[in-house]
């Protein structure tokens, strides 16, 4: 089946012709991309790909609801509306998720039974990859959020990283069940409940930041204002030690020598924990999948993206996370209809 991605142009921070040349890629390994943004800063469109011409952004604006609802020709709203209109099977929009979120609650809408949609990345940590959900959709939750957040998190981690029995955990200042918050407490108490009842992952409890790169858990639950600040700070530490090291191998006549030898390991060792090459955080919770990359990748990680977007349609991390929220009876029951209920923050 040929999977089809609607892309926004718009927000990246090297600009629509970077995110074209990145979509000009995806096209090559054989995805059809829906392209839009400015078509006169994006050039001629290689095949597989089709240009849309849909200038105005909403990428930067302080109000993603209220421009969402203002600008309905923006490339965000337009490329969420491809994808609710069954002219593509996902979005990819780089830059802020704000609007990305708004677009996509507004045009794709949430899942049946989804209190919120959540942004779960995962982190290519070598040797014990971790998605760590959420990581900027929800700066404010509730503990039955954090539930499914948490089923929805393993569920994309039996898909994508392979694990055949997901161990989820909870962020927090210390292992006992009664460490953290009061809304952490009340969250490990329903997720331990919920795991028991559904019987198909395992909660493994609070998990510490020291742990989460050590393979305690292949899922990290917390909620988006804490996941983005643990995110950025393990990008941060990550691109640190690297350039410490490049500093290192060319500190003496000796050291490059051995910076030589070192030179493959390294570089392997750089592609691991790249974050261009994890493509983004995947968008769970709506009817159809969206991916948000960060704004300021390059080409080459647009293209992961694009990829990632496709790779998930064609598996059903959609379908999949919906399920293992029904088995489980985690899906909310009643309406809660605001477009609004998420707040959000770029990953």
């Amino acid at each position: 089946m040929s999977i089809t991605v609607a892309v926004d142009a718009n927000g990246a921070d090297l600009g629509p012709a970077e995110v074209a040349a990145g979509a000009a890629e995806a096209a090559a390994d054989g995805v059809r991309v829906l392209l839009f943004g400015p078509a006169d800063e994006m050039g001629e469109a290689p095949d597989g790909v089709e240009v849309v011409d849909a200038p105005v952004s909403i990428a930067k604006a302080a109000d993603p609801v209220a421009a969402v609802r203002a600008e309905p020709e923006s490339s965000i709203v337009r490329a969420t509306r491809a994808v609710a209109d069954g002219d593509a099977d996902a979005f990819v929009s780089g830059g802020s998720t704000g609007p990305a979120l708004a677009a996509g609650l507004f045009n794709i809408r949430r899942a049946r039974g989804i209190h919120r949609p959540a942004l779960a990345i995962p982190v290519p940590v070598p040797e014990h990859p971790v998605i760590i959900v959420d990581v900027g959709a929800n700066t404010e939750v509730r503990p039955e959020h954090l539930v499914q957040f948490g089923f929805m998190g393993a569920a994309l981690a039996e898909t994508i990283l392979g694990v055949e029995r997901a161990r989820v955990g909870l962020l927090s200042i210390g292992e006992e069940e009664t460490k953290g918050t009061p809304l952490v407490v009340e969250a490990h108490a329903a997720l331990r409940a919920r795991m028991a009842e559904g019987g198909t992952y395992d909660f493994v409890g609070n998990v510490e930041g020291n742990e989460v790169p050590m393979g305690r858990a292949d899922v990290i639950v917390t909620d988006g204002f804490t996941g983005n600040v643990v995110l950025k700070l393990m990008e941060g530490v990550s691109e640190a030690m690297l350039r410490n090291i490049r500093a290192v191998a060319t500190s003496s006549p000796r050291a490059k020598a051995g910076g030589l030898l070192l030179r493959p390991a390294l570089l392997e060792f750089r592609d691991v924990i790249d974050p261009e090459m994890a493509g983004g955080a995947y968008l769970l919770g709506l009817r159809r999948l969206g991916v948000v990359p960060h704004g300021r990748f390059s080409r080459r990680g647009i293209a992961q993206a694009i990829r990632l977007a496709a790779r998930a349609t064609e598996d059903d991390v959609v379908g999949r996370t919906h399920a293992a929220l029904q088995a489980a009876h985690a899906l909310r029951r009643g309406g809660e209809t605001s477009a609004a209920g998420s707040t959000v923050s770029a990953p």
